[in-house]
């Protein structure tokens, strides 16, 4: 679903200002006047898509997770709810969160429900956790619902923590192959250039192109800082469009070396949380509709909402799922098998599993992958280089002979 940033009047006159998840601009109007609030602006963010997986706020999914298990030890033991906020607020290191957990604490001392407090701060709380406490609430099983999401965030940022640390690597070697080509550009070509110009030899032409670069690079650097800070600015920005955004998720899912592993990671969220939802005895389509907003991508997100409203009208989820064709085949049989036994719940998390261990497997081979490529692409580079230098002095050894 669209993600919308909004500023409103409260009812004593303060501004107010946040994000909310919705179908149209109509139900985040109903929202706010529900909360009598009087809306100033709303505009869809397509840079919140996906944010559930990210940060909330300034607020890590390591934290909020570190949160949920917390509060789920607490509550198994019997401790109430304002008795647990009370402690958390104190006891929680991440600055933001603690000062927003004091304001949740208020605002469950006043009177307020669980849930309604951390509505509050949609900024902070993701809107999955905060959907899921208000049904927690309203079953009496808040301790279970909380426990789920735990584990989901727990699993959540196991895997963005495999993401990242299969990046780090490809980042150096990227850093060191840009930081060598550059110092021979700029330290070492100099030093050739006076003695390949008194030489009167005619030089070939991959060492006047190389002249010629080195020269650029030295005499005119900050144009080039400037053009690279501006290229990717300008990218960002286009990202934040829906229609750039739609592009480039296209991209991710595309481009042969990452789409496996972007929709294997597509492919575990998916499962993990319809699995947290439906075992928590949410209904398909709200689900499904939850699911959709933490994807990540647009694409998978459009596709999803689309794979529900064929639900709706009484399609097994199998069916349009398997039409969509974003996920591996394995899913849709895995569902129609769940849907057919009535345990879809718990083939989905298995089917989960089975898939956060593929990303794993994915993000290796493409480290493997990508260590060659950068290897031959370096080795390319300064092969050139080595290359033009030495022509010359070829050329100047037949001169003197």
């Amino acid at each position: 679903m669209p993600v919308y940033r909004y500023k409103a009047v409260g009812i004593n006159g303060q501004n107010l200002q946040g994000s909310f998840t919705a179908n149209t601009r109509n139900e985040v109007v109903q929202m706010l006047r529900s909360n009598q609030s009087y809306p100033v602006m709303i505009q869809e963010d397509v840079s919140t898509l996906g944010r559930e997986v990210q940060l909330f706020g300034g607020v890590k999914v390591k934290d909020i997770a570190v949160f949920c298990r917390q509060l789920y030890a607490m509550l198994n033991a019997g401790v109430p709810i304002t008795n647990c906020l009370e402690i958390l607020k104190t006891q929680t290191e991440q600055k933001k969160l603690r000062n927003t957990l004091g304001e949740v604490y208020e605002g469950v001392q006043k009177g307020l429900t669980f849930s309604e407090a951390l509505k509050k701060h949609l900024d902070v709380f993701p809107e999955l956790l905060i959907y899921m406490v208000e049904a927690g609430e309203a079953s009496g099983s808040l301790d279970v619902i909380i426990e789920r999401m735990a584990v989901h965030y727990e699993k959540e940022t196991k895997i963005n923590n495999k993401i990242k640390g299969a990046m780090v690597y490809p980042i150096i070697l990227s850093v060191v192959a840009v930081s060598v080509v550059v110092f021979l550009l700029t330290f070492v070509m100099p030093t050739f250039i006076g003695m390949f110009e008194g030489s009167g030899v005619p030089l070939p032409l991959p060492t006047r192109i190389l002249m010629k670069f080195s020269e650029i690079l030295k005499n005119f650097w900050y144009i080039h800082i400037i053009v690279f800070f501006a290229v990717v600015y300008g990218i960002k920005r286009y990202t934040l469009t829906i229609k750039g955004r739609l592009q480039y998720d296209k991209l991710k899912l595309s481009i042969p070396v990452m789409k496996g592993l972007n929709q294997k990671i597509i492919t575990a969220r998916f499962t993990r949380t319809l699995s947290t939802l439906l075992s928590s005895g949410i209904p398909l389509l709200q689900a499904m509709e939850n699911v959709a907003g933490i994807l990540g991508n647009k694409v998978a997100a459009d596709g999803i909402m689309k794979v529900r409203e064929e639900v709706r009208r009484g399609v097994p989820l199998s069916q349009p799922i398997k039409r969509l064709g974003l996920f591996p085949p394995m899913v849709d049989n895995m569902i129609h098998i769940g849907e057919e036994s009535g345990t879809l719940d718990d083939i989905l998390d298995k089917t989960a599993n089975f898939f956060d261990d593929e990303v794993d497997t994915a993000l290796q081979k493409m480290i493997t992958l990508f260590e060659p490529i950068m290897i031959l692409v370096m080795g390319a580079l300064i092969g050139f280089i080595v290359v033009a230098m030495v022509l010359p002095m070829f050329d100047m050894l037949k001169t003197v002979q």
